[in-house]
């Protein structure tokens, strides 16, 4: 198996969540070198110097500072993000029916395929908040339950024999996921929280919050006649940050400043503090002006040098539903990293910035492809032109084909993910 394909399997059963993504990078950089630094802290850096920050514990940024000034070569910038739509659960979620069966009150993140959540070995993982030396203090704690402790059966067909005709379904009503069956003798409230506590070891009363979800315990898995394609949860877009980590960690420019920006809250609109439409990234970027002396007008003409590739996944072409698809612009899987166009500029990617990267993708050896809607089938937007909103920045807009996208188990290419890793280290080679 090849290398890449091997970590990337590795790191998608261990990045269930976002939290638990940006623990898995944390790792995956501190183990090459890269030193964490304290966001809320002065920075101190300079040449040579392999770093990263987190923000909120679910975005982080790698960063290699070159040999020269950022005024004169600008940023290499990969952006990714750390979220995938999946189900968030509610505070107090207990919910005790009259056959003492427990299912958890759950609040949809983005937008899943519903149906691809039912009868499938779920379980939790996110972020605990526990009491600390003081109210503005609370010591964070994450969290994984590697065995499967919650399912969501479907309704029998039945008592729906209509449902393979098109079955509305109530997010409230009919994707709660049942957890245990207790005795008439028990109550099932604090059920989670002192299976949490249990978990942790840690005192019950120093819980005070959590950021728990829901995941699909199947592991990642290749499949077909080659083993050509991988099949996982969140590869939609966990696939582009392993992409851009493994980049940096082996990017070979010392005198350019290379940046790996893994945000959170994508599927969400990027609006919060650690995503894309925030300025974490461009005041990090100001920080490190700073630290070569670099005045406002030298950061501008770092702005004007630099390049940035979003990188989000694209859909591949469905051979049942060709009519869904750009009669000409439809991506393949296995042909490759796919550039993302779109004419209302949904997407960072134009003539220039698509070009740039295309050359990429040939000095690497690696083939690219096009994405362009539909004209009768409306797209959306993600990391790069909500970016732009902070910073004046020329990027494109790529990812890799995948299937099933949004769904509990995605299917993408082993070969496009070889080759973007390829396109990703010839930026940083340059």
């Amino acid at each position: 198996m090849n290398n890449y394909i091997e970590s990337l399997l590795q790191f998608m059963d261990a990045s269930v969540c976002n939290f638990l993504a940006v623990d898995t990078i944390k790792q995956m950089l501190s183990k090459n070198g890269y030193v964490e630094k304290r966001i809320e802290q002065p920075l101190q850096c300079q040449p040579g110097d392999k770093f990263f920050v987190t923000k909120n514990d679910s975005a982080i940024f790698a960063i290699k500072i070159g040999s020269r000034p950022i005024s004169e070569t600008g940023f290499k910038i990969i952006t990714a993000h750390s979220d995938s739509p999946c189900f968030r659960i509610k505070p107090h979620p207990e919910m005790l029916s009259g056959d003492r069966l427990v299912r958890l009150n759950t609040e949809v993140y983005g937008g899943p395929i519903l149906y691809t959540w039912f009868d499938r070995p779920l379980s939790l993982a996110g972020r605990v908040i526990l009491r600390g030396e003081s109210a503005l203090k609370p010591v964070t704690r994450l969290l994984k339950i590697d065995e499967p402790i919650l399912m969501i059966p479907h309704l029998a067909i039945h008592f729906n024999r209509s449902v393979n005709e098109g079955n509305a379904l109530s997010k409230q009503k009919d994707m709660l996921p049942i957890l245990t069956r207790i005795s008439e003798s028990l109550s099932a409230n604090g059920l989670l929280v002192n299976y949490i506590a249990k978990s942790l070891n840690v005192a019950v009363d120093d819980i005070l919050d959590f950021d728990l979800f829901l995941y699909n315990t199947q592991p990642a898995t290749l499949t077909g006649l080659n083993k050509e394609f991988v099949m996982s949860g969140r590869l939609d877009d966990l696939s582009m940050a392993h992409a851009a980590i493994t980049a940096i960690i082996e990017a070979t420019d010392d005198e350019a400043t290379c940046i790996s920006a893994i945000f959170d809250n994508e599927e969400t609109g990027s609006g919060t503090k650690q995503g894309a439409h925030s300025p974490v990234l461009s005041n990090l970027l100001r920080r490190i002006a700073e630290c070569q002396g670099v005045n406002f007008d030298g950061f501008c003409q770092a702005v004007g040098r630099s390049f940035m590739i979003s990188a989000d996944n694209a859909h591949a072409f469905h051979p049942n539903y060709a009519e869904k698809y750009d009669p000409t612009n439809h991506p393949a899987l296995g042909g490759g990293p796919v550039i993302k166009i779109n004419a209302n500029c949904k997407y960072m990617t134009d003539a220039h910035s698509a070009a740039i990267f295309k050359s990429l993708c040939d000095e690497a050896g690696a083939p690219c492809q096009y994405f362009v809607n539909h004209s009768d089938v409306a797209g959306g937007s993600t990391l790069g032109n909500i970016f732009t909103g902070q910073l004046d920045i020329e990027g494109v807009d790529v990812g890799n084909p995948l299937l099933a996208m949004h769904s509990a188990c995605e299917t993408g290419s082993t070969d496009d993910h070889i080759n973007m890793i390829r396109a990703f280290k010839q930026f940083f080679a340059q």
